[in-house]
């Protein structure tokens, strides 16, 4: 932290999920001050600097060696996270580090293991954690207030044009570690489990459809059943033109929440009823993946700083992230094999 009082922090990645975080770190500069950023692409660093005339660098290595930089946000490809947490871990930086941790499974226990042992703080991008419908329904399941859960859908339907997937490495294994369950649907399977926890089995469909010429999975349905006994289905897909709102429905013997894009709606058979309008901070369903505010990236930049400041774990934490990419696993494996499978 600076002699100010307020910490430093550098940003690494410079591409389309960049402006939000930006935005974010501008709106919260009586706490944070951006001493550097950087991108591998010239010309990014100058569209940057130029938008939001923040300082640009030509090396990461300029972020890594500052002694005064107390934490990196990480905002690159999946492909790179596990080197440069690694890199902060031996540099002692804290990361706040972008969705999803990393292109499989192994590797990102290996970033969540390396963090752990090197003692540093590690937050992840799962935004949607701060929408106003998410955190009135954690509250009620949490105080028993709808009752047992018995049944949950979640449903993704974005749309993205082929020209999204002609982007060099959009969708391959190789850099994004998968398609659609990776990608996209990773923030609404991180807030269903967040709510409900993990399901114990899963049997799944996963396919390329006839819409996309792409590597990965573009459209997956699965089953799932809960050790509750609860079951549920999860359906996720870029196919869907124009691209509607996510949803997960819950269903309780108390009552019932659905959670959308842009509101939530909770009913109790007592004969409450609650909505919560998350409007502000909807969209990104359609052919533009950035179409949305950043109301909810300022929370979660405002609450990792919190926990810098206490001392405490991140709203969501690598241990935390990692639970999305066990079922994500664990339906690609269902799929795969064509059979039931174990989270």
């Amino acid at each position: 932290m600076s002699h100010s009082g307020k910490f430093r922090t550098g940003i690494i990645g410079l591409g389309m999920a960049a402006p939000p975080h930006a935005q974010s770190l501008l709106e919260l500069k009586h706490r944070v001050d951006v001493a550097a950023a950087f991108s591998p692409s010239a010309s990014r660093r100058v569209a940057f600097a130029d938008r939001f005339a923040l300082p640009v660098v030509d090396t990461a290595d300029a972020i890594f060696g500052d002694a005064s930089i107390d934490y990196v946000v990480v905002l690159t490809p999946p492909d790179t996270h596990l080197d440069l947490v690694r890199q902060a871990a031996a540099a002692g930086k804290h990361v706040l580090l972008e969705k999803p941790l990393e292109i499989s499974l192994e590797r990102s226990q290996e970033l969540v293991d390396i963090a752990r042992h090197a003692g540093i703080k590690l937050g992840v991008v799962f935004q949607r954690r701060f929408r106003k419908s998410f955190a009135e329904t954690a509250r009620l399941l949490s105080e028993g207030e709808l009752g047992e859960v018995i049944s949950v859908t979640m449903r993704l339907s974005n749309w993205r044009p082929q020209s999204y997937y002609d982007e060099p490495g959009r969708g391959t294994l190789a850099r994004d570690g998968g398609g659609v369950l990776l990608t996209q649907a990773i923030h609404t399977i991180d807030q269903m489990i967040s709510l409900v926890g993990l399901p114990e089995k899963i049997s799944a469909f996963a396919v390329t459809s006839p819409v996309h010429r792409m590597e990965t999975e573009d459209l997956v349905h699965a089953a799932m059943r809960f050790g509750n006994g609860a079951i549920g289905s999860l359906s996720a897909t870029t196919a869907a033109y124009p691209g509607y709102p996510d949803e997960i429905e819950i269903l309780c013997t108390k009552g019932s929440a659905r959670l959308g894009s842009e509101r939530g709606e909770i009913a109790l058979m007592d004969g409450r009823r609650m909505e919560a309008d998350d409007g502000a901070n909807a969209g990104g369903t359609g052919a533009d993946p950035m179409a949305f505010s950043h109301a909810n990236h300022l929370a979660l930049h405002a609450g990792f700083i919190e926990a810098l400041t206490e001392g405490r774990e991140p709203a969501v934490s690598g241990e935390d992230a990692l639970k999305a990419h066990r079922l994500i696993d664990a339906i690609l494996r269902s799929a795969h094999a064509g059979e039931t499978v174990s989270v």
